[in-house]
């Protein structure tokens, strides 16, 4: 599988679970009704789409230069940091807008999602590797 084919296949489906993870969750946390909480998840759904593509495109350049190749379990780690910790600058000014909430009740909302997407992103590109292998800047 070509690189770009490789990240646009990882990106939607991770972001498709995601959907299918977050509208109930929101929905629920919030009070908000399914479609409002679909509507949200599928915006910032959007945009971690973007940002997945641009981050592992960087991270992806990053580990080609690496000396030690393969993806151990602190590789696996910094790229969740990494993804996750840019993600939550960029969703968190949009939750509040979208929930009529502070910045400070988004950030502790986006604190959930971390926790959660966290673990999840460490779990699927583990998965996905397993799945597709590991990609050329990996091998």
């Amino acid at each position: 599988m070509s690189p770009i084919t490789r990240r646009i296949v990882q990106a939607a489906l991770y972001e498709s679970i995601a959907i299918a993870v977050v509208t109930p969750t929101l929905a629920l946390a919030f009070s908000h009704p399914p479609g409002s909480a679909f509507v949200l998840s599928a915006v910032m759904s959007t945009i971690a789409l973007a940002w997945n593509y641009v981050f592992n495109s960087l991270f992806e350049r990053w580990e080609a230069s690496q000396a030690v190749k393969g993806r151990s379990l602190a590789r696996r780690i910094a790229h969740g940091v990494g993804f996750e910790g840019g993600l939550a600058i960029i969703l968190m000014p949009m939750m509040a807008w979208w929930l009529d909430i502070s910045l400070w009740a988004a950030f502790v909302a986006d604190l959930g999602l971390l926790a959660f997407f966290f673990v999840y992103t460490v779990a699927f590109t583990w998965a996905f590797d397993r799945i597709f292998g590991l990609p050329a800047s990996a091998s």
